[in-house]
């Protein structure tokens, strides 16, 4: 009985796993992508603001 639940554990992990990796890749490179380019936005923004 205990082989039945640790194979159904491990399978379920194995899909979670399978589901949550490429999940965290896809929002950790919109976070490495969108954090300089709002940093860059308001930069200028703060440059238009200070020449206007």
């Amino acid at each position: 009985m205990l082989r039945i639940v640790d194979t159904i554990a491990d399978t379920i992990f194995d899909f979670l796993t399978f589901i949550a990796k490429p999940i965290s890749y896809y929002l950790a490179g919109t976070i490495i992508v969108t954090v300089p380019l709002y940093a860059i936005v308001l930069l200028f923004r703060g440059i238009e603001k200070f020449l206007l």
